[in-house]
């Protein structure tokens, strides 16, 4: 029975190692830029491929980024239990076969679908690997971010128009909001492991004003979809509450400046915005 138990509980450590609800949501993304750039129905072949070819390079490049600050995860309260520096997977090198693996595959489905996919898959999987932690992981995620919802697009519709460039502006503004809350709720955290890059070295009244103004911006372009993609009054309507939902989460963090306001951004930044608006552009096409 233990053996069992402990078998169980080595998988799930595995699992666990791929973020898969980070996956989720890139995958969640990758798979509704497709259906945008279909008009509603991309072919059902496409569709199935582009989602294994996600899910498994998404998996695995969140595996890298695991594996790559498992040093640096053991220094901090918020993620030293996980499985590589907690070394309930040790040594941390039996999980490159299983990363390596994913994203090699999800590469591999990527370049059936287009080549251009393999190349933007290719570009967020080294954007997800290089100077993690540093002043350019900001940059970095943002790169690798839109890659999903440009393997998506570009499955489908391989060549750039107004509504690809803003939905890779979308997630480019709500990246830094999403990543910069989560390093200001867990400021001293992070500071503790001897990381001193941006934003940790601001100040955080100033940084929060910065986040301000990124929520209001993302508002705009938002709403700019709404004109240029043709969508349609169900996005319209739910792009503004999104939208005003993030500026006043952000407004109480400027006048806050608390962890709580921060992590309470950092957590309606993820599924709840990014989630919901994709889901919301599928739905608008697919009921309209």
């Amino acid at each position: 029975m233990k053996i069992a138990l402990s078998k169980q509980w080595s998988f799930l450590d595995y699992i666990t190692v791929l973020k898969p609800v980070e996956t989720s949501l890139l995958a969640f993304i990758g798979i509704f830029s497709a259906i945008i750039a279909a008009g509603g129905y991309p072919p059902a072949r496409v569709l199935v491929l582009l989602l294994i070819a996600l899910i498994l390079g998404s998996a695995g490049s969140n595996g890298l980024t695991n594996y790559l600050d498992r040093e640096v995860d053991a220094c901090m309260m918020r993620t030293y239990n996980r499985a590589l520096p907690s070394k309930r997977i040790d040594p941390p090198q039996k999980t490159l076969p299983l990363i390596i693996g994913l994203i090699v595959v999800g590469l591999a489905l990527a370049w059936i679908l287009h080549p251009l996919c393999f190349l933007f898959g290719l570009i967020g999987v080294i954007a997800s690997s290089v100077w993690r932690k540093t002043i350019s992981c900001t940059f970095l995620g943002i790169v690798a971010g839109c890659s999903p919802v440009l393997i998506g697009w570009f499955a489908i519709s391989p060549a750039f128009n107004t509504t690809i460039l803003l939905l890779c502006g979308l997630v480019a503004i709500w990246t830094p909001i999403h990543v910069w809350t989560v390093m200001i709720a867990n400021r001293e955290d992070y500071l503790g492991a001897d990381l001193h890059y941006f934003p940790l070295s601001w100040q955080v009244k100033d940084v929060v004003k910065i986040l301000f103004g990124l929520s209001i911006l993302l508002y705009f372009v938002s709403i700019i979809l709404y004109v240029a993609a043709d969508f349609h009054l169900l996005y319209l309507i739910v792009a503004n509450i999104l939208g005003i939902l993030m500026i006043f989460a952000n407004g109480r963090l400027l006048f806050s400046m608390t962890s709580v306001a921060a992590w309470r951004v950092y957590k309606l930044s993820a599924f709840p915005y990014l989630g919901i608006i994709f889901l919301t552009m599928g739905l608008d096409i697919w009921l309209t």
